[in-house]
């Protein structure tokens, strides 16, 4: 390129430049395999700070203001990438779960005529990729300047074969805080052959912040008139229920713990809530509501949009203080998920929709949080 030419871009190259310094790393310590783990803060113009590692492609931190503009911590999360790789590992806190996120039953599935075997790591079922799910692998980070905000893009190349899953994958996750105080999840992947692929982000919530006690006030909205009922391995049985007159109709706000103790079998199967919602969408594309969340303590709201068919709801029943991290020991109930979605066990169920990724084919997803309070 000649130097005028260069002398021309000058400003623009000196404003991606700087903006992209504009996000902050530091090491974050390192992974099994002694690599070392980056942490990366996003911040927008009203102080909303994201911190997320490549260890996992996971959000550690998200400090929202109350409705008194005090900024809080409000996902569980642990200071180093030490609390991400202990023994025995932690339940994918804020992490990117693939190659399949929820359950596959019996460990196993059949694709193109050819029957295929996961990691059983959820008694004889695979849970969130098995054993080496992409929560427990490091990514390769790149910050990045858009227009809607700072930004950090994870890929991951994920090899034919792991955890049972045929063909190479390459998967990509982009974190994006906008000044509108979202935080938007691009997902994206390509395979060299036909496989499965479901990716969801595994963050605990809990609006009222750390140390605050459990979320069983917190009032919740899911944007449903169906949800896929489980046997005692929390896999689908199949049959999509009606929420109607259940513990399960979340149509109108409920608090959490207004029915979770309830006398109905699908809460004691899953100990609370452990379920997925299909959701009500209006058309086959584009980001939609999908679920609402208040506390009224701080006045925080959450508010989920997705393109994805389902949503999980869980509300941390396996949580019980084993595990200590930012805001100390996470407790019974000390927080909520909302795991966005296909529907657990898809290619065990040819009636549901299909997770199916083919050579040539993108597979492309996004989901927002996004905050406010009242």
């Amino acid at each position: 390129m000649d130097k005028s030419k260069l002398l021309a871009l000058a400003p623009a190259l000196l404003l991606a430049s700087c903006l992209t310094k504009s996000i902050p790393s530091a090491d974050f310590g390192n992974d099994k395999n002694g690599k070392t783990v980056q942490i990366y803060t996003l911040t927008n113009k009203i102080g909303v700070e994201a911190r997320i590692t490549n260890y996992g492609a996971t959000l550690v931190s998200l400090k929202v203001p109350d409705r008194s503009g005090n900024l809080e911590d409000i996902v569980l999360g642990f200071d180093s990438v030490d609390g991400y790789t202990q023994t025995p590992p932690p339940p994918y806190f804020g992490a990117t779960i693939g190659r399949y996120a929820n359950r596959i039953g019996g460990a196993k599935f059949t694709l193109d005529g050819k029957e295929y075997m996961l990691d059983k790591n959820d008694g004889m079922n695979s849970l969130h990729g098995g054993n080496h799910g992409f929560d427990k692998v490091t990514w390769t980070a790149k910050p990045l300047s858009t227009k809607e905000g700072p930004s950090v893009q994870l890929s991951y190349i994920s090899a034919n074969g792991e955890g049972g899953y045929p063909g190479n994958l390459t998967a990509n996750v982009e974190y994006t805080l906008t000044d509108k105080s979202e935080l938007r999840i691009h997902y994206t992947a390509a395979a060299d052959q036909d496989t499965l692929v479901n990716l969801t982000n595994h963050s605990y919530f809990n609006l009222s912040g750390p140390g605050s006690g459990d979320i069983l006030n917190h009032v919740v909205t899911i944007n449903a008139d169906r949800f896929t009922p489980v046997d005692a391995g929390l896999i689908p049985t199949g049959e999509l229920r009606s929420v109607a007159g259940t513990p399960f109709d979340f149509r109108q706000a409920h608090a959490v713990g207004e029915r979770i103790d309830s006398d109905d079998e699908q809460l004691k199967l899953g100990h609370g809530y452990d379920h997925n919602w299909i959701l009500n969408r209006t058309g086959s594309s584009g980001l939609e509501l999908a679920a609402r969340v208040l506390d009224p303590k701080s006045g925080r709201v959450l508010e989920v949009l997705t393109d994805q068919p389902a949503i999980q709801f869980y509300t941390g029943n396996f949580l019980d203080g084993t595990y200590k991290g930012i805001g100390g020991a996470y407790q019974h109930r000390g927080a909520l998920c909302l795991e966005t979605q296909h529907y657990p066990d898809s290619p065990n169920h040819p009636d549901f929709p299909s997770t199916e990724l083919k050579p040539g084919q993108t597979y492309d997803t996004t989901t927002v949080f996004r905050f406010s309070t009242q």
